[in-house]
Formats: structure tokens, sequence, C-alpha cells
């Protein structure tokens, strides 16, 4: 659909404001017209209700500035995640605004799933009386792009809900698409409802806004982060932080390779908790950018927008991973190609074991001659993103530092060696006390538990162990008499380890109550956290009904599934009633928060 102001607006469409500025203006104006109704007007009394679906947070963000911008607007607000709500209470709505993320392969994320199953049943009230639109999150390089959004939006009509607005699927770059939709759906809906803004005051009495209103109060993409310490520092404006520790935490023996990283906050106000994720902005291998050049017979001073097409693609584009758009483009060039001949099986598996490994270089080799030069080539290169990482430390312990834990990606054969963009950036290329251009990326849903003597699960092999170090340290200064429980594990102890030193100082201090261990090829049979879990089902079933809280980090693919699989498992075998009543069990944990993943 068209991303262009809403019907009647007085902004024109080619104004040069961001989209940010635009959605203020759009609050600002319409204040100024509810400013001239009578004082007599009734006051509104329509309430929007905002549903969320989030994995990393952004979509919960997006949701706070929706009910910011309703009540900006003189309507009522409330945001609530999308499984907290039963179908019955969502017959007794009225408006609705769902703005959900993708998760997977096209799936729900985590904490829209039950909502996802329950609004599936043949019982499901309908839904005339409700009125709605949809906002998406998702990724374009992945096939199902936004399918979570696309899939609520279908079902709402099919259950007669009315919808209000288009839905819009938003690329990793959302926020521009985000503040559009927002300042259009909520300006219709405070029309329709004859509302007047908040603060405004009647006719004569002043205007209702004015320039003080904040972003936040408008409704625009980053509000909700405008109204945190040191929340000016984002996608668009990183702030610039010293790396001041690079230290390699797995042993030079191992095949892995794992680092700590300490970044400086310096004077940035930026405070974060444990659990939230911290976006690194990489830069791309000088070196690799000059292979990639080479092949398409450039020399890198070219210029794109007044800047040395060499530095373009250093620091804007992805030139490791290649984009759909590009894949689809060599295989019409090239269509004799090894690549056109997977891709002509239309086996979405087979290609992505063939992509697995290779980047854009290889691709373009592989098409020969018929492969782009560099004008062609540029369009089909997305947009350099930042990486999220787990935060490793906590701010009680550490609030002038954040920690990361970080696998350095290196992988191939002497004839050709690749490397994480992001991964070897860090290990390799920032100068010891260099800076790394970083912003905080908060996850509401994944921290300590409130209730300091509440128990806590944690469930994380590999660099999945991340924020546990992070949740252990909060414990420990905080004094929380909660009992811990940390199930760890990597391919061997005497190489993979890491912080084995600081989880055993935990140990001794009572901190950490319990520690398993599951390294797997320190055995003939290959041993895994899952393992370990099934090993303890008994105890593990009676930290659950002590009301534990369990968290999960690392791989969703494989171990975050296990798991899962490995908790059902527990549960169902110790409570003896069967796989439903297992996953009731384990729903119900999740309503109550007390079962939440970082994974990716």
């Amino acid at each position: 659909m068209s991303l262009l102001p809403p019907t009647g607006s007085l902004i024109p469409v080619d104004a040069p404001f961001s989209a940010a500025q635009e959605s203020w203006l759009a609050g600002f104006i319409a204040g100024i017209a509810a400013a001239g109704k009578k004082a007599s007007a009734a006051a509104p009394t329509t309430t929007i209700d905002v549903l969320f679906g989030t994995q990393t947070g952004n979509a919960e963000f997006l949701a706070d500035e929706l009910v910011s911008g309703a009540k900006a607007r003189g309507l009522g607000g409330r945001a609530s995640a999308l499984d907290a709500v039963t179908p019955e209470q969502l017959a007794g709505m009225s408006h609705v605004l769902v703005v959900t993320s993708t998760y997977g392969e096209g799936e729900m994320p985590d904490n829209a799933g039950l909502f996802w199953d329950a609004i599936q049943a043949s019982t499901v009230p309908r839904l005339e009386g409700l009125q709605y639109a949809v906002l998406g999150l998702g990724d374009t390089s992945y096939d199902e792009f936004c399918q979570a959004g696309k899939l609520l939006d279908t079902r709402f009509e099919q259950l007669g809900a009315t919808r209000i607005h288009d839905r819009v699927d938003c690329d990793v770059d959302y926020e521009d698409p985000a503040a559009l939709w927002t300042a259009a759906v909520l300006d219709r809906l405070a029309a329709e409802a004859g509302a007047q803004p908040a603060g405004a005051q009647p006719a004569g009495g002043g205007a209702a806004a004015g320039p003080a209103t904040s972003v936040a109060a408008a409704g625009g993409a980053g509000a909700s982060r405008a109204s945190r310490p040191g929340a000016q520092w984002n996608k668009r404006n990183p702030y610039p932080s010293r790396l001041v520790e690079n230290r390699l935490l797995s042993s030079p023996r191992s095949a892995k390779e794992i680092r700590h990283y300490e970044f400086d906050l310096g004077d940035s106000g930026i405070e974060y908790a444990a659990g939230d994720a911290l976006a690194v902005v990489p830069v791309n291998d000088e070196v690799f950018v000059g292979q990639l050049l080479e092949q398409v017979g450039a020399n890198g001073g070219e210029a794109l927008d007044g800047r040395p097409i060499a530095e373009v693609l250093r620091t804007d584009r992805e030139v490791r991973t290649p984009s759909k758009d590009l894949i689809a483009d060599l295989v019409q060039r090239a269509p004799s190609s090894e690549l056109a001949a997977v891709v002509s099986h239309g086996d979405k598996h087979e290609l992505d074991r063939w992509l697995w490994g290779r980047d854009v270089l290889d691709l373009l080799r592989d098409a020969g001659p018929a492969a782009p030069g560099l004008d062609e080539l540029l369009p089909n290169l997305r947009p350099l993103q930042a990486r999220q990482y787990s935060i490793s430390s906590s701010p009680l312990a550490h609030p002038d530092r954040i920690h990361l834990t970080i696998a350095s990606v290196r992988y191939g054969d002497p004839h050709r060696m690749y490397a994480g963009v992001a991964s070897t950036f860090l290990a390799d290329r920032v100068s010891p006390d260099g800076t790394v251009d970083v912003y905080l990326q908060p996850n509401a849903a994944f921290g300590v538990p409130a209730d300091d003597s509440a128990p806590m699960v944690m469930i994380g092999p590999g660099t999945g162990i991340a924020p546990f170090r992070g949740f252990l340290h909060e414990r420990a200064v905080a004094g929380a008499t909660g009992r811990n429980w940390l199930f760890f594990g990597d391919q061997h102890r005497d190489t993979d380890f890491v912080y084995e030193d600081e989880l055993t100082e935990l140990q001794e201090q009572g901190v950490l109550d319990r520690l398993d261990l599951a390294f797997s090829r320190d055995q003939a049979e290959k041993v895994y956290v899952q393992t370990r879990m099934l090993e303890q089902a008994t105890e593990l079933y009676r930290w659950l009904e002590d009301g534990a809280h369990v968290y999960v980090c690392g791989d969703a693919s494989r171990m975050a599934k296990d798991v899962e699989s490995a908790l059902l498992s527990v549960i169902a075998d110790q409570r003896a009633r069967g796989a439903d009543d297992a996953q009731a069990y384990l729903a119900d944990m999740r309503r109550g928060k007390r079962y939440v993943r970082d994974v990716y």
C-alpha cells in the first residue's frame, strides 16, 4: 500500500520532514483543530487496545508509542502482550491495533503463540463489533516475511472484524513506515471519535499542543525510547563506545573462538538492564571489499552520492549474505549456473543447504561472465545491519560498562576463508581503546524475576550463557534469596568451559545453587543440556512447582526446540497426566512470564 499521509492531511507529501516529524506535526495540527471545539463537547469514550507480539522488544516499544499517541489525541489506550488476551476478552474490545514481529520461519513470536492457537479454535467468538489494524515487523531476507502479521490480519477478517487501515509490513528499517502507519491510524480514530487532545483547553483557553509536545505524545517512531535515559543513541544515531577489553575466553586449542568484550558507556547516559541486548554496528572487512570490487571490475574510487564506493561497501552494504533480489537477478542472468540449477528444483531446503557458507563473492563467481557489474550489483545489496548480542553483565555490578560474550565466526579452507561480519570486526579490526558504534536494544520480557525470592532455572549452552552471567551478577549484588540453577555445556570441558572461575566462585558464595554441565564430546555418547534436564527431572519439576522462572538462551533452530521438548517430557512424566496436560502447564508458565526465551 502507499505510505503517503492520510487523506485530508495538511502536510504536503513532498514536505522535507522525516516520518517522526510528520507524525509530530500531524498530532500538533490535530490538537489545534480539536482546541477549537466547544468546551461542552462530550469526553471521548474510545479506548484503543494495542496488542503486541515481540521476540526482541521492537514491537513492544511500538505498542507503547501507539498508546502514547492515542492518549495525546484524547483517546484511551492500553498495551498488552497478545498471549495475555483471551478470545473472550478480544471479543469485548472495540478498537484493536496489533503490532507483531515474525519469528523463525514464519512463526508467531513467543508471546503470541498461545493467542494464535486460541483464535483458530472453531469455538472462538465472532468479532463483528471490533475494528482493527495490523502492523507487521519482519525481514525480507526470510521467505515468510511478516507472516505472523499476515496471519493475524487474515484471521481477524475471517472472524468478522472490520479493518480500519491496511496492514503495513515493515522490513528491518521499520521506523519510517511504522511512524506513518501510526500517525494515519491514530488520526483517523481520533477524528471518528471527535477526540480532544490531552491537555487541550476549551476554545479561547490556548492551543492544545505546542512546540513542547514530545515525539512520544505525537506517537512517532522512537517515542518510548526517547523517554529512556541515554535513548538519544539509536540505530540512526549510535553511540561511539570505546572497546576497553577484548579477551579470549575459550582455550587456543578449542574448535571455537569465544571472546569477552567490554564497552565503556562513558557519558552516554545509557542505562541498561540484565537481559537487554546491545546492537553493534559493524564495518565490513576491507580485504573482502577489495576482492568484491576486483570481481566486478571496479577500483573502489568510483563515487556514489559523493562518497568513494569502497567506503560505501565497507560501511553501508551487506556484502557477505546474498539478498533474495541478488539471487533472483543472478538466476536470470546465468540460467546455466549451479545456483540456477538448484533454484530450478523449487526446493527451499535444498537451496538453503547450497547457500549455507556461501557469500556474495561466491555467487558472482558462480555466475561467471554473466555476473553483473558494479552499477547493477549495488541495488541488490541490502543495507548493512547492526548485529544484536545478549548483554552478559549487570548494571548493578558494572554500571559504566556493557559486557558481551561472542563466538568469532571463521570457517573455510586454505583456498578461501570466511568470516562473520561483526564477530571478526570486533575480534580483529578494532584497535585497543578503539571506538565501536553501538546502541541499546531493551528486552523487557527477558530479565530476572521481580520477586527476589523466586527460583531461576537458566539453560544456555555455548554463548547462550551470556545473559545468565548477567542474571547471576545481578542477584549476587542485589542479595536476592531465590535459588539459581544453571544448565551449561559445550564441546569439551578443558577447552570450552567459559567463565569457569566465575561460576565456581558464584557457587562458593552460594549464589549459584546448582550447576549441571553437558560437554557433548567428552564421552562416546553425546550429552547435551537437555540430557541433563531429563536426568534431573524430579528435582527440576520440584523447582517448577516452587514457582521457578525458566529461561532459555541460544540457538533457536535446534537447541531451543530440544530444550522445550525435554521440559515438556519432564512435566508430563512427573505429573503423569499426558501430553496435553504438559502443554497446558507450560502454557500457563508462558502466560505468567515464567518461561521465556532469548533465541536466535
